[in-house]
């Protein structure tokens, strides 16, 4: 039996959601908290989708995370007021 006492803190924690099996590990309990918050979030937001929101969204976050430059340049469009003050 070892008499060396582990040091005090996270080692890991794993997160699994009881609803859709998702997976997340954690190194500190502040990624933990976060990693439960933002999932929970993204149930929330997808609950609240109907099939073809779904797909549609899902199909947009895979075209702009792939890319992100092109991710940036659409938030700067939107960021940028019309021009000749005409929406577009």
């Amino acid at each position: 039996m070892s008499t060396e006492t582990p040091a005090c803190g996270w080692g890991q924690a794993v997160f699994r959601c009881g609803r859709c099996g998702a997976e997340h590990t954690a190194t500190t309990e502040a990624d933990y908290l976060k990693a439960v918050g933002v999932h929970g979030d993204a149930h929330a937001v997808w609950d609240r989708l109907n099939a073809i929101e779904r797909s549609g969204i899902a199909s947009i976050l895979r075209t702009i995370l792939s890319a992100p430059d092109l991710a940036a340049e659409l938030l700067a469009l939107a960021d940028r007021p019309p021009a000749g003050g005409r929406d577009r």
